[in-house]
């Protein structure tokens, strides 16, 4: 069989059989375990990166690089800040090659490059089979002192790079100096070969600590997808004191806007996408909300829980300026009407009602609400714990937030009900 023909016959058989049936199947295909991962590997692409899922001749040579590679939706908005700065991009840390791909999509010319020889040959057939062919393969190791190398005379606007999170033991990693390769001991020179540098790194890593670390950074992208963080993305260019914050969640953005000090001019436009809405830095912290001691104050209201990716990125003043007013300073809940720009970077609640958290009310809240979900934020018992007391399933309709009113510096349970 073709390779691709034997995916589809094996598509929906079990892994586990067919790798113990290696006798009676080998021989019809040329490799029996690429096609074993490749199987593998495309499971993990059917929802992740479904362009690729759909054609059934690609190889996929490690099954670690399936997990770490971009979806297309993440790919394809860092496609999207690329594209705003430059039409020839270099990708010195190809991988699966899903990032190159997006790029190719928005860009003139595009340098994938690889480390590992089993990956760049099969990304250069890869691409070949996606009909891709404005981008070039190069198999090279990335090290201080190679970068010009490896480009070998390819002259990009902006070079991007994804090190690899893993030590050589295996164990996740986070820190700049622990990934490879080191972007710390590069960054002289790979801002001799471009004017801009996209470092895609894990949403664990600390954006104040890294933007310290490497300087120059004139973008911070908080990248969310499905309620979770996949990553962060920063924009370098040489000369930049402050940098800007934005958000992409599901296909919304918000522009957060500029971290402290002055920002350097710079020769390329710094505008964001359209769909952007610009905010000024916040100016204040919220010193309360509304006084729940009366819960009239509760009607017609909503509850607004920010999402992750805003939470990621520090905003936790940002919906103060969109008229909400904050339930207490470290609660970071937030009532009032919430607007449509915002209600794509958090979920929305209606309060239903307000009582005090005490013995006498938990005993009665799990008697009327047998089911719900729950969340305990700034005081001193875990959500889990609550719960517990409570004596309810997870679940359901109902959400029963506890928490820290600054308003009447008191413990309040909110009732509430999914927008």
């Amino acid at each position: 069989m073709e390779f691709g023909e034997f995916i589809l016959a094996h598509n929906a058989d079990d892994l586990g059989a067919l790798a113990l049936s290696r006798e009676r199947y080998a021989s019809e295909v040329e490799d029996f375990d690429l096609a074993l991962t490749t199987l593998e590997v495309r499971r993990k692409l059917r929802l992740k990166v479904p362009e690729w899922y759909e054609v059934p001749s690609l190889r996929y040579p490690f099954r670690l690089s399936g997990e770490q590679c971009s979806s297309s939706e993440t790919a394809f908005y860092k496609a999207s800040v690329a594209a705003r700065v430059g039409s020839r991009i270099a990708d010195l840390t190809g991988g699966l090659g899903v990032d190159s791909w997006a790029f190719s999509r928005v860009a003139t010319e595009v340098l994938y490059n690889e480390m590992k020889p089993e990956l760049a040959a099969a990304a250069d057939r890869n691409f070949r089979e996606l009909g891709v062919e404005n981008v070039t393969v190069r198999n090279c190791q990335i090290e201080p002192g190679n970068v010009s190398e490896v480009l070998d005379g390819f002259e990009p606007d902006i070079i991007f790079l994804d090190p690899a999170r893993r030590a050589e033991d295996g164990r996740k990693v986070f820190r700049l100096e622990d990934c490879q390769p080191d972007v710390l001991r590069l960054l002289p020179e790979l801002f001799s070969a471009a004017p801009l540098v996209l470092l895609k790194l894990s949403p664990m890593a600390d954006i104040t600590l890294v933007c310290r670390q490497l300087g120059s950074v004139r973008e911070v992208h908080v990248v969310a997808a499905d309620g979770e963080c996949k990553e962060l993305l920063l924009l370098l260019e040489r000369g930049y004191g402050s940098y800007t914050t934005v958000i992409y969640e599901n296909g919304s953005i918000l522009n957060v806007g500029a971290e402290g000090g002055i920002r350097q001019p710079s020769l390329r436009d710094p505008s964001h996408a359209p769909a952007s809405r610009l905010w000024a830095p916040p100016s204040y912290t919220a010193e309360g909300g509304h006084g729940f001691a009366n819960p009239t104050l509760c009607s017609n209201l909503l509850l607004f829980e920010p999402g992750k990716a805003l939470l990621k990125a520090g905003a936790f003043d940002l919906p103060c300026q969109f008229g909400l007013e904050k339930i207490g300073r470290h609660t970071h809940l937030y009532t009032g009407q919430v607007p449509e720009e915002l209600k794509p970077f958090g979920k929305c609640f209606e309060i239903l009602e307000v009582l005090p958290l005490n013995n006498k009310t938990i005993k009665e809240l799990g008697k009327r609400y047998p089911q719900a979900s729950v969340t305990a934020r700034n005081i001193p018992i875990t959500s889990d714990q609550l719960r517990k007391k409570l004596g309810v399933k997870d679940g359901g309709s109902v959400h029963i937030f506890g928490l820290h009113s600054d308003a009447d510096n008191s413990n309040i349970l909110l009732i509430c009900s999914t927008v």
